[in-house]
Parts: structure tokens; sequence; C-alpha cells
């Protein structure tokens, strides 16, 4: 006889020796999926659920330990496609096992034997139990799956790149294609620059009311504009509208200056707005965000809203409607906005400085999100994130950049952002709009990311 023997040849005689070897199967199942098996009945059978149990939690402890130790490697498993489908298909193939092993355990609890008043608690138990587990893990499979889903419907297959002058420069578009409009116009530019090492992020807000507009050296849009894109040689620039124009121009009427655009995962528009953008901060842009403004109320909602400290009322309303017939305020202080009044927070133009003030509110609404997205917050509404942020989101970033971006997203959280705004409002820079300064704008971009490492004063003895 060994110390198995009572779980593999039990008194079945006695209900309560049944009884009491059924908890334990059941509990043992439930903690160590295969150990049931090895002690009361098809070893073979048991042994591989160990195996495959140990092999679980042995993963589960090498991803920890990773995590603690190198944890760029973690978010890039984690945001690999192929990781990703390896990951779900062995979730599913262990749900699969742990319901076998759990059915495969009440065979071998034998309820009839057990007392009568045990029998409905030792199978509620097993369902729950079953539920908990086996149920859990075929929903983290369903996670992972869609992840990888929305993943590659919103990034592109490319190379990493490496940093340019220690950092990282995407370009985010906001816009959306209205009725009375020529196509889309991204109204929201902005280049986000990221320090490589430290995450900490310079935002630099540019109005679309800026003139002039020049290219970077090389932009086959020089063919067309070789002044800049103006009002006078700009098919669709106005003094209060220029920039954002740029992307209606390459994208109706000159699509033919970037053929490889679409297949590159961009557009003509954008590739023409980045030309702008880089001629006009004298940076290098590396990747692009262009993100559907009405899609991104969907995609707060189903966050739960963004909190945010108003500091001036904004009116729900359209620039030429009088004070007296505004239908709805959002108020001064402390708001927890659902999408639809965190877009018109981000957008409305009534009173004040109009689009110079929007700016600011963009780049306060973007900090509340960076610093309001969790993973906690963004695993427990994750479905939802995930199907609006494939209709709201069009990008260039490859996801085999995805892992490292994303520990740099965790750096730039923990750093508040600085913010630049190259309007006639910005205290420390005032820009004239409608005669810019394009060298002096550069030189101040540069002294702002790159500023003078202060030199130590020598001692006077």
């Amino acid at each position: 006889m060994t110390m198995s023997s009572p779980m593999r040849y039990p008194d079945s005689s006695s209900a309560k020796v049944m009884t009491t070897r059924g908890w334990w199967l059941v509990v043992l199942n439930f903690l160590l999926p295969g150990s049931a098996q090895t002690m009361a009945g098809n070893q073979r059978l048991g042994r591989f659920g160990l195996r495959a149990t140990l092999t679980a939690w042995g993963i589960v402890i090498v991803v920890f330990v990773l995590y603690l130790l190198w944890p760029t490697s973690v978010y890039f498993l984690g945001t690999w496609n192929v990781s990703l489908f390896v990951g779900q298909m062995a979730m599913f193939f262990y749900a699969i096992l742990w319901v076998v092993l759990t059915f495969d355990t009440l065979r071998l609890v034998r309820i009839v034997k057990t007392t009568p008043s045990a029998r409905g608690w030792i199978a509620g138990l097993s369902v729950v139990m079953l539920v908990l587990s086996a149920g859990g893990i075929a929903y983290a499979g369903t996670l992972t799956g869609g992840l990888n889903g929305a993943l590659s419907k919103i990034f592109v297959a490319g190379p990493t790149q490496e940093p340019i002058d220690g950092r990282y420069n995407f370009l985010l578009l906001g816009g959306d294609a209205g009725p009375d409009r020529d196509g889309l116009r991204p109204d929201t530019t902005q280049v986000v620059s990221i320090d490589a090492t430290t995450g900490a992020a310079t935002i630099i807000g540019i109005p679309r009311d800026l003139q002039s507009i020049p290219f970077s050296a090389g932009s086959p849009m020089l063919s067309i504009y070789p002044n800049g894109y103006s009002q006078d040689s700009g098919e669709y620039c106005t003094r209060w509208a220029c920039l954002n124009t740029v992307y209606v121009a390459a994208e109706m009427d000159h699509p033919e200056l970037y053929p490889n655009a679409v297949s590159e995962g961009s557009s003509p528009g954008i590739e023409a707005m980045k030309d702008a953008a880089e001629g006009i901060t004298g940076l290098t842009i590396q990747y692009y965000v262009l993100i559907d403004m009405q899609g991104l109320s969907e995609l707060i909602d189903s966050l739960g809203g963004v909190t945010i400290d108003v500091t001036q009322r904004v009116a729900i309303a359209e620039p030429e409607t009088s004070e007296a017939n505004v239908a709805e305020w959002i108020e001064v202080g402390p708001q927890h906005l659902d999408g639809y009044h965190a877009l018109w927070y981000a957008r409305s133009r009534w009173g004040g400085e109009g689009d110079y003030d929007r700016m600011v509110r963009q780049q306060e609404l973007q900090t509340a999100l960076l610093q309001q997205m969790t993973p906690t917050n963004v695993l427990a509404k994750f479905q939802d994130i995930a199907a609006a942020g494939t209709q709201v989101v069009k990008t260039n970033i490859p996801q085999s950049m995805l892992g490292y971006f994303v520990d740099l997203g965790m750096k730039t959280r923990a750093v508040p952002p600085t913010k630049i705004a190259l309007t006639p409002a910005n205290p420390d820079f005032p820009v004239d709009t409608e005669f810019p300064d394009y060298p002096a704008i550069q030189a101040y971009i540069n002294q702002v990311l790159y500023p003078p490492t202060p030199t130590a004063t020598p001692a006077i003895n």
C-alpha cells in the first residue's frame, strides 16, 4: 500500500471516505491540474496535465522575471503578432485540457458514492472552479486574439528605426471629413518629440492659419511650391486655414507626387503634411498618427470618459453663436467628460482666441488621456477600446517597434510634457502666423529640445 492508495483504491462502501476523497480531487484539479489523475486515475493523462501546468507556470515565472529585468522584451512579446498568436492558441489548448481534466475528475469522484448532502456542493464547486479557471484562460485567449487583430489593423509591417539626435518625432494629425469639405482636413497638427532615453515629450502645436508653408529639402511639393504654400500659390490656402489645406492639395490635386505612399501605409496628403511639418520645425519626422476626431469620441467613451481640470468655461457652440444662444457650457473646475463633451472641449472655437485657445485645450486633453489610460483601465475595457481604436487611428508605426514604444510611453507618463504653441499667444516666443520667421522658429524649437548645459562657475580662491 502507498500513500496514494486511499485516493486510487478508496473504500467505496463508505460515503464519508468517498466524500472526503471527492473534495480533495476537486480542489487538487483546481490547484494543480493533472494531479487528480496522477493520484486516482489515468496516470498518462495526469502526467500530461501536470507537464502542461508546470510549463504554463514556468512561462509565467520567466515572463515575470523578464519584466523585472528587461521590460522592453515583455512589451515586445506582448505586441508581436507571432507571440500573440502562439499565446492565444496555447491558452485555448490549455483551457480545453482543463475542461477535459475537470470532467475526468468528476468521473473519478464518483458522486453517487458520496453523501447525498455533498453531491450538489461538489458538482457546483467543480462548475464554479471550471468557469474561473478554464473560462478565465479562454477569455484571456480571446482578448489576446482581439489585441492581435487590432494591432494588425492599426500598425504596419516594417523595420525598426533608430532615434534621430536622440529623439523620436511623430506627426500627429486630427481631423474629419465633413459634408461641406473637399476631403479630409486635419484641423489639428502637432509634432510630438520624445526623448529616446528619458521618455520626456515635447508637444509642438502648429496652427492651421500659419502662412507661407515651407517644405523640407527633397520634398516633391517643392516642385509645385518652390517658394512655399501660401494664399498666392496654394489652391485652397486662406488667411485662417492654410496649413491644413496642404493635405487637401496633395490628396486631391497632386497625388502623383507620392506614388508609393498608399503601398507604404500612408497617403499623399499625410506625406505632404509630414514634409510641411519638417519644413516648419526643422525636425526629421519618422512616423505619423492620423486620428479621426469623430472616432476619438467613441474611444474616450470606451475608456469611461476623461477627467479634465477646466480653467475657462467652454461653449458647446459654433463660433458665430451669440452668448445668449449657447445651449450648453463646459464649466470651470474638474469635469469628467464623455466622448461628446471631450471632443467639444478640444475643438470649440467659440470666443477668446479661437483656434489658439483650442490648441491649448487639445494638448490638455492629450495629457489627461495619457495619464488616465492606465494598464488596469485598458485591460478592463479592452474589447471596446480595441474596437474603437481600429476605427480611430491610422499610422505607419511598424508593429515591430511597439514593444519599445510601449516601454518608452510608460516613461512618458511619468514626466509632464513640455508644450509649445507656434502662435501669437505664446508668451515665450510669439509667432506671427501671417509672416512667420521659420529660421527663428526652428532655432526656438531646437533650444527647447536641446537646452544648453549649464556650465559650473569656477570657484574663487
